[in-house]
Formats: C-alpha cells, structure tokens, sequence
C-alpha cells in the first residue's frame, strides 16, 4: 500500500513460502473481478503460468483452498476465490489499513525528517 514516499508491505509466511503479500491479494482480486486466472494474470500484466504459480503457492499454505478451478467447457469454467479465499483476502486487507494507520500516525514522521527525496549517488 502506497503512502506518498512510504511503502507498507505485510507479507504473511507459510514456512519457507510466501503464503499471501500485496501482488498474491491484488490478484486473488483480479480472479473475483474477472471468473479466471488466466484473465486476472493478463489484467495484471503477468504470464497465466506465473499467476497459476502464485495461486498453487497459496493452495498450499491456506486450508481449505483459496482459489478453485472449474474444470470443463462453457460458461461454468475458470476459477473462483472460494469464502476462505474472501475471508483471507479481506483479513489481509484490513491488516494493510491497520498498518498504513500505525505507520502514518507512528514513527513515519520523524523518520520522515531524516528521509532524502532522492538516493545520493554512488562515488
């Protein structure tokens, strides 16, 4: 979640992997806007396979399923972010707001009187 100059990212653990971060939410919310991964990968500008691969990574850390697909032909194919996937999808949403608040309230301004607009430049 973008602030200005500060970047909130809460990235949620599962072991090794990474069970759900900001791009694993905003495409579980491409999937409910557009009934597929392969259309909510492009509307993010990423390949299927690379959306398929962050949808299988959060299969495996999330039980029951976040994502189902729906195998076959016609109107009744593509997938859906199941009522686990919307309860995790808005828990972590909430978990963004709450963070963004503690941060812009926080420490964030006289972190803020130190910060550069700009890198310096290497020597």
């Amino acid at each position: 979640m973008k602030l200005g100059p500060l970047w909130v990212k809460i990235q949620i653990a599962c072991g090794d992997a990474l069970a759900i971060g900001p791009g694993k939410a905003d495409l579980l919310d491409a999937i409910v806007a557009h009934g597929s991964i392969s259309a909510a990968g492009r509307a993010l500008g990423m390949s299927y396979r690379r959306a398929w691969l962050l949808v299988d990574e959060m299969n495996r850390c999330f039980d029951p399923l976040l994502v189902e697909t729906i195998r076959g032909g016609g109107t009744e194919r593509g997938a859906r972010v199941t009522p686990t996937g919307l309860a995790v999808l808005d828990a972590y949403r909430e978990m963004e707001r709450e963070v963004a608040a503690i941060a812009q309230a926080a420490g964030y301004a006289r972190l803020r009187e130190h910060l550069r607009t700009e890198p310096r430049t290497s020597d």
